[in-house]
């Protein structure tokens, strides 16, 4: 499945800010549906995180956003949106570009990034 540019949220402050931009893309129409679920139960904290990966994808917050651990998720952060939701994500700070591979509830394992 081919990624597709990831849902903007409502109240996203994207369209107002000026510095260096990352291109978000969802990995496939199925992240996309998670994420567009997630903007539905929590939208403000969803633009919150939404402008985080246009902006700072790669800036940590102990305990909300931080690189994953272990070999297999070389590469991947996780960005807790709510108490009980996630979005997995792989920064290319070559390309400036964000791949969101998971976005929905919190799973009690994270997922893998796809390789």
């Amino acid at each position: 499945m081919p990624e597709e540019s990831l849902a903007i949220p409502a109240k996203s402050e994207e369209s107002t800010r000026t510095e260096a931009r990352w291109t978000v893309v969802a990995h496939n129409a199925r992240v996309n549906l998670g994420w567009k679920n997630l903007m539905q139960r929590a939208g403000e904290n969803a633009a919150k995180c939404y402008d985080h990966l246009c902006f700072a994808p790669t800036a940590r917050r102990p305990g909300r956003i931080f690189p994953l651990k272990g070999k297999r998720y070389a590469g991947a952060w996780e960005y807790e949106v709510t108490s009980g939701d996630r979005v997995f994500y792989v920064p290319d700070t070559r390309l400036k570009k964000v791949t969101v591979y998971y976005a929905g509830p919190h799973l009690e394992r994270a997922p893998f990034p796809p390789s």
